[in-house]
């Protein structure tokens, strides 16, 4: 099994566990992440004709100089592949695909549901939400939705998903099968937009440390920040943990807003620029939330985009310190060009960089394979530093890598305890969700595990349960590696428990018990 922390597997079963009905960024998310839509091509409307279209754009737009000789004559793809990683060129179903994602698909019934064997399994209802109002409730089953079976008929995953989203004022009926009821009932449900706080989680770690989690940098991400801290505040907070870990981007004016919160006035937060974009700053205008308190960012290698712009303006301005492991490195803004046959070429035009200069961008000069392969192997990249001035009164912190991203100030090492081939294979079958969902949610209850978070754990009788539902899964025990994994195992299953009794406040929570990055968060403020 590679190698990775338990918080990321962790993550990736949640995750894959909950889709948001008609929670979908859409295309203000991507336009900040770097997919802009202002501009179109000229159509081109054949092969040829698009080749020589897409030389043209990349001569006038591209990030970097560029040899147009060098890729005449070459099929798309291998033209891009000269480019980076990041430029791209979509055929018009993928094109078509991509743009219905990126529409605007802000609306639905605000549900979370999980496909557990062949249901659909609602797993959380935001409240005040269509589904909340239409009666909806956690536990239920959704049957059909409007005249299509989604359970008892083992249909494929991808024929299950996406069937609840739709456009805002439009209606869908679901048949739903209470807990408990022998007769499903009928419901019409008009979508509508859902508000949901890009704040996966925000409460007091400790006596005057806050702990804010953000998993992506949306719309109003700035405004929930302020509103938490503010909170926060209220309890005594002095102290705070700013959680990015696994947090792709976002909006750029998500990220610089939120470092308004936190920066001092005419601090520059980020720069970006490109052989054809010139250089545009971005600059704290002050008077923020939290401007004085100790702060401790956390970020890991999917910390990326948005996440890194922030993060590295903290770090090069000395603001607070990083923990945790090195980011991603994705620091390329790209533009999208479509054409006349519905295809489109997303196209990379500017660079971030942080205060002091530093490209965020990991080098992909020995190609797209190399640049994936790396990710898994960079934590032993030298560094240098210096420093300078910024507005004749920030010292600025700098750091030069040589792939990219942001280095922590502290490195957490991967904790690897526990993984081997036996819990891999849980995880790939997906059965400790299952479990979680199917046996342990109705042995507990959200008001007792709220009462006894801090000391509550999965008691042997459920651990002997849970090994008897892997076996009917068929998957071979092997009685050794199984012992290994038992720790890991007990704590994803009350994580787990706690995400579908108390939400994601209370998986964070949960999490951060024994998550030694928290803990050297804690320890740091000190």
């Amino acid at each position: 099994m590679k190698k990775n922390t338990r918080y990321n597997i962790l993550i990736a079963l949640t995750y894959s566990i909950t889709l948001i009905g008609g929670m979908f960024m859409g295309y203000r998310f991507l336009k900040d992440q770097g997919y802009q839509f202002q501009r179109a091509a000229r159509y081109a409307d054949n092969n040829a004709e698009k080749v020589d279209e897409i030389i043209h754009i990349i001569n006038k737009n591209y990030v970097d100089e560029v040899n147009a000789d060098s890729l005449n004559h070459l099929p798309i793809d291998s033209l891009l592949h000269k480019l980076d990683p990041h430029s791209i060129y979509l055929p018009p179903a993928k094109a078509s695909e991509f743009t219905e994602s990126l529409g605007g698909n802000f609306d639905g019934i605000g549900i979370e549901y999980y496909i557990l064997k062949d249901t659909l399994l609602v797993t959380d209802v935001i409240k005040d939400g269509p589904a909340y109002m239409a009666g909806i409730k956690q536990g239920d089953k959704i049957l059909k939705i409007d005249t299509i079976f989604v359970s008892g008929k083992a249909l494929p995953r991808e024929q299950m998903v996406g069937k609840i989203k739709g456009k805002k004022g439009t209606p869908v009926k679901l048949t739903i099968m209470h807990p408990g009821n022998n007769e499903a009932v009928v419901l019409t449900i008009k979508r509508d937009r859902v508000k949901v706080s890009s704040v996966d989680a925000s409460y007091m770690l400790a006596n005057d440390v806050g702990y804010i989690r953000i998993s992506k940098f949306g719309a109003e991400t700035d405004k929930d920040f302020v509103e938490s801290i503010r909170l926060l505040k209220a309890s005594g907070m002095k102290k705070l943990v700013l959680d990015l870990r696994d947090n792709g981007g976002g909006y750029l004016t998500a990220a610089t807003g939120l470092a308004n919160q936190i920066l001092q006035e005419n601090a520059l937060i980020v720069y970006t620029e490109g052989k054809h974009e010139p250089r545009t700053d971005y600059v704290a205008t002050g008077g923020g939330e939290f401007e004085e308190g100790k702060l401790a960012v956390l970020i890991n290698e999917n910390s990326a985009s948005a996440s890194e712009i922030l993060a590295g303006a903290v770090q090069d301005l000395n603001r607070g310190i990083i923990i945790g492991r090195r980011s991603f490195g994705k620091g390329l803004v790209q533009e999208q060009f479509p054409f006349g046959d519905g295809s489109a070429l997303n196209l990379t035009i500017a660079r971030y960089y942080t205060p002091s200069g530093r490209s965020i961008q990991k080098s992909y000069k020995n190609g797209y394979k190399a640049y994936q392969d790396e990710i898994e192997s960079r934590y032993s990249d030298g560094e240098m530093t210096n420093s300078k001035k910024l507005a004749g009164k920030d010292t600025i912190k700098s750091k030069a890598f040589v792939g990219g991203g942001i280095q922590p100030d502290i490195y957490v090492k991967v904790d690897t305890m526990g993984y081997n081939r036996f819990y891999a294979k849980l995880a790939e079958k997906r059965v400790l969700p299952d479990f979680v969902y199917d046996v342990l949610a109705n042995r507990y209850t959200a008001s007792f595990i709220e009462q006894n978070l801090a000391g509550f754990a999965i008691n042997e009788t459920d651990f002997r349960d849970f090994v008897k539902y892997v076996q009917k899964e068929n998957i071979v025990v092997d009685a050794k590696q199984l012992l290994s994994s038992k720790p890991v195992i007990l704590n994803d299953l009350k994580v787990l428990l706690c995400k579908y009794h108390l939400g994601e406040a209370g998986y964070y929570k949960a999490v951060n018990l024994s998550d030694p990055v928290v803990k050297q968060a804690l320890t740091s403020l000190q």
